[in-house]
């Protein structure tokens, strides 16, 4: 496979085992540049361990993760920024007494060299680094339409709002690579709505490659290119959203395996329209 072929994200192989748990099992995915690509799986199935590993939070148990072409078990994950990767989880870390413009700069100062002396001091290259990370940020915030909410604190703002600082805040570290872990977890249906625009926006302006775990098929079924559906730490299939969930394996997994019937053409239907959905009777 050549340098242009090559995906930019290889999962190959990879195990995770914690606790004695066995928790992933042989999975092995790639991620095309510019794609959607979308994991999705019932509660349990080891979704956010993946991106765990992926991200560098968890070592895995065996396999290895290759981001164009460098395996990333040889990068610290501080490193990651610098690669181009970024990532967002299921639960706001936004900083609730500080403005917008503060929150999505954060974001940047894993690209910034300055030492904690020069820093805390603020001159030399800290202050230099910290007006340039300022004036890189103002088009990530037109970008994503928080030109209004600048100054204002987000304890202020609305939840739909900090969500979408949240993702301006990952997009300052100018990826190549975004993670999403369940975007739309905690969204009513017009937040969800309109963070979907919002993160095809960027995707487009910037040339992402995005990898996103949801729970909402309809949100799947809009943005992603591919579905890779796990099930206890095992992948099912890989396919386009709207065929992963017509699988009987899929729909099995979802609505209980032997309970589920999986000949009744209406259950496709309940898992793509009616939103988030879990194993029935799921752990966790």
């Amino acid at each position: 496979m050549n340098a242009t072929t090559r995906p930019l994200l290889e999962v190959r192989d990879v195990e995770l085992t914690i606790g004695g748990l066995r928790i992933l099992r042989n999975v092995a995915f790639d991620v095309r540049a510019g794609e959607f690509f979308t994991v999705i799986g019932p509660n349990g199935a080891g979704k956010t361990s993946l991106l765990n590993v992926v991200s560098r939070i968890y070592r895995p148990t065996a396999g290895d993760v290759v981001f164009d072409g460098r395996s990333l078990l040889a990068i610290p994950r501080s490193g990651l920024a610098g690669l181009g990767i970024a990532r967002t989880f299921q639960n706001l870390a936004l900083f609730e007494q500080m403005d917008v413009m503060d929150n999505v700069v954060l974001g940047r100062h894993r690209l910034m060299r300055a030492g904690v002396l020069s820093g805390a001091a603020w001159w030399g290259r800290a202050r230099r680094e910290e007006t340039a990370a300022r004036r890189a940020c103002e088009p990530l915030i037109e970008l994503m339409g928080l030109g209004d909410y600048l100054r204002r604190p987000i304890r202020d703002l609305p939840y739909g709002i900090k969500k979408r600082i949240e993702l301006a805040r990952a997009l300052a570290v100018e990826p190549r690579l975004l993670m999403l872990d369940e975007p739309a977890a905690g969204m009513n249906e017009e937040e969800t709505d309109e963070l979907a625009e919002w993160i095809l926006v960027a995707k487009r302006e910037l040339d992402l490659t995005v990898v996103m775990i949801e729970h909402d098929m309809g949100l799947v079924t809009r943005l992603g290119d591919r579905a890779l559906v796990l099930d206890f730490g095992t992948v099912i299939t890989i396919e386009s959203p709207r065929a992963a969930i017509a699988d009987p394996r899929v729909i099995a997994a979802y609505l209980g395996g032997a309970e589920a019937d999986i000949d009744d053409p209406t259950t496709t239907a309940t898992i793509a329209l009616s939103g988030p959905m879990s194993r029935k009777g799921a752990r966790g």
